[in-house]
């Protein structure tokens, strides 16, 4: 099976892989939701990362201590904080709303992402972005429906979890500079799990034996998902691998519908397909730009 996988070309490679971090991330949610139902939200975070650490040892069996090595700790602590607190504020709004809607709003982070990088990091900004960013606030705006419908707490804290994976992306495109994926991803569990703790233990109780193996599939998932996401990239264009992100909102409607008896209306699916449509868009464009000044600096 490994043997046909590694004989594909590249560019099949990372959307097969793009989709299992699709399956991954979806599963991961679902779990987080079923086990927030059971115990509390900041505390199935911290469980998330921490047997998300623990998936990473054979990272350390393979590289050692060589993962380690970084002159960027503050800046890896920073995108800890900034992570924790999407994650807080995400794992709270999933057993609030929708999960189809929470997809739909999450699919927003890139445009904070972006916005984020021209106030922070002093990027450019065409007007091609600025019309990308207004049509995907614009689908925020049509899943929220205020002013038409009371926007509920957890909608909310999607929005806020999203505007923390925006700055957490922002911060990604800084170390990416200099930062192995693999050392970003061990650093991100080495910071998460003791932030994410320190608010669980405010509301702590402790896991029934069964809430064990759920827990521990929510780091596993969560992990995977990120190094299949990171590999697909890395083989493939951002132009073959982003547009089958949307596959999230189709797994999110179906698993909502026959879960948890949960029907996206009409505009949901509007508001997330532009959402999603201007987010891979400015990604592409950001990715071509980038590839275009790296060829004219040789």
């Amino acid at each position: 099976m490994l043997a046909r996988f590694q004989a594909l070309p590249p560019v099949a490679r990372g959307m097969s892989l793009m989709v299992v971090t699709t399956l991954c991330f979806t599963a991961m949610h679902t779990m987080a939701r079923m086990m927030g139902e059971a115990l509390p939200p900041f505390e199935v975070a911290f469980f998330r990362n921490l047997f998300g650490l623990l998936a990473l040892a054979p990272v350390f069996l393979r590289h050692g201590a060589a993962p380690l090595r970084t002159e960027k700790l503050g800046l890896h602590a920073l995108r800890g904080a900034a992570q924790a607190g999407w994650m807080l504020a995400f794992f709270t709004g999933l057993t609030m709303i929708p999960l189809a809607d929470v997809t739909a709003l999450a699919f927003s982070a890139p445009l904070f992402g972006s916005l984020l990088a021209v106030v922070l990091l002093g990027e450019l900004i065409r007007m091609r972005r600025v019309v990308a960013l207004v049509l995907g606030f614009a689908g925020v705006l049509a899943v929220l429906r205020p002013g038409f419908e009371e926007v509920s707490a957890g909608a909310l804290l999607i929005v806020a979890a999203s505007v923390a994976w925006g700055l957490t992306i922002t911060i990604i495109k800084v170390l990416a500079k200099t930062e192995s994926s693999v050392t970003q991803t061990v650093y991100m569990g080495l910071f998460l799990t003791p932030i994410t703790l320190v608010p669980a233990l405010f509301v702590w109780e402790w896991p029934e034996p069964a809430h064990y193996p759920w827990l521990a599939a929510i780091g596993v998932c969560g992990t995977l998902g990120h190094i299949a996401f990171a590999q697909a990239v890395k083989l493939a264009d951002s132009t073959a691998v982003l547009p089958l992100d949307f596959l999230r909102l189709i797994w999110a409607s179906l698993i909502g519908f026959f879960l948890f008896a949960e029907v996206p209306d009409a505009l949901s699916w509007l508001g997330g397909a532009v959402i999603f449509g201007s987010a891979t868009y400015i990604a592409v464009r950001e990715s071509r730009l980038a590839r275009s000044a790296s060829t004219d600096t040789r």
